[in-house]
């Protein structure tokens, strides 16, 4: 996927904005509730092999290839249901994400947060799927209209350049954290942020992301494994390991997922979770 994006990164900034003219998180959007229908109609199992791209990623709980785990597992027989509550594109049409409600045989659970990537014939497939904790009571039901992210207004111009950026803001926020989480999280993350790792609601204000923020570990270890960036150089995920020292004074391990978003002052977070494993 990422040698794909930067093997486009050489397309001329014309066609960019061209593409960003008539591009929006509608699509994203579409894909997730077509993705969604399916799993509903024809099962889970057929409808994320339908869905995801051949090298797409899952935390079972470590890192392994979705593609490779659905096969050799069983279809389920709960009956899941999930819709975006929140969602986001590149100014590119390439790259994407949405996240919202779970529900289990019509019981309300966690989250969903899916990445996407634009294929070569045109067509969404996901690049990663996985759940975090956050309860779902509550949350706004599959006929709401999800909170879009309003789409960057410049980019870095290639995929190589803004993943070379996001990998260095990657690396100030890992070393930020080892001594307080909390601050080196605000520094990094939009105003529209949504960040969660508890089990409570996905937070949808400054505020409650700083009450979330609350309930991580004071210093926590970050080690960037993975992503990939846009075309357009103005959106970005990654993924990679986390550890640190619960509550309990026990070390917990776990995986986090990300999206960046430039903006004027540099990256910006506008997504993250931690998945302990």
């Amino acid at each position: 996927m990422i040698r794909t994006l930067l093997a486009a990164a050489a397309l001329s900034a014309a066609p960019l904005l061209a593409i960003a003219q008539t591009t929006s998180p509608a699509e994203v959007i579409a894909a997730e509730r077509a993705f969604a229908a399916d799993g509903f109609a024809n099962g889970v199992k057929a409808s994320f092999l339908r869905h995801m791209t051949d090298d797409a990623l899952l935390f079972a709980p470590g890192p392994v290839n979705a593609k490779a785990f659905f096969e050799g597992r069983p279809d389920s027989k709960v009956q899941i249901k999930w819709w975006p509550i929140f969602a986001g594109i590149a100014r590119s049409g390439d790259l994407g994400f949405t996240t919202g409600p779970a529900e289990y045989d019509g019981k309300r659970g966690g989250h969903y947060f899916t990445v996407w990537a634009r294929q070569a014939d045109g067509a969404w497939k996901w690049v990663y799927d996985g759940g975090p904790r956050a309860t779902s009571v509550g949350q706004p039901g599959p006929e709401s209209e999800p909170v879009a992210l309003a789409m960057a207004v410049g980019g870095a111009g290639s995929a190589e350049k803004a993943f070379a950026q996001v990998q260095a803001a990657e690396a100030a926020l890992a070393k930020a954290a080892l001594t307080d989480s909390k601050a080196a999280f605000l520094a990094v993350l939009a105003k529209e942020a949504r960040l969660t790792s508890s089990k409570a609601p996905l937070p949808a204000t400054p505020e409650a992301v700083a009450a979330e923020l609350d309930t991580r570990a004071k210093a926590i270890s970050f080690a960037q494994k993975g992503g990939s960036a846009s075309r357009a150089g103005d959106l970005a995920w990654t993924w990679g390991d986390a550890d640190w020292t619960s509550a309990d004074g026990k070390p917990a391990k776990g995986h986090y997922v990300r999206i960046w978003q430039t903006r004027p002052e540099g990256w910006r977070l506008v997504y993250d979770q931690i998945l302990p494993a």
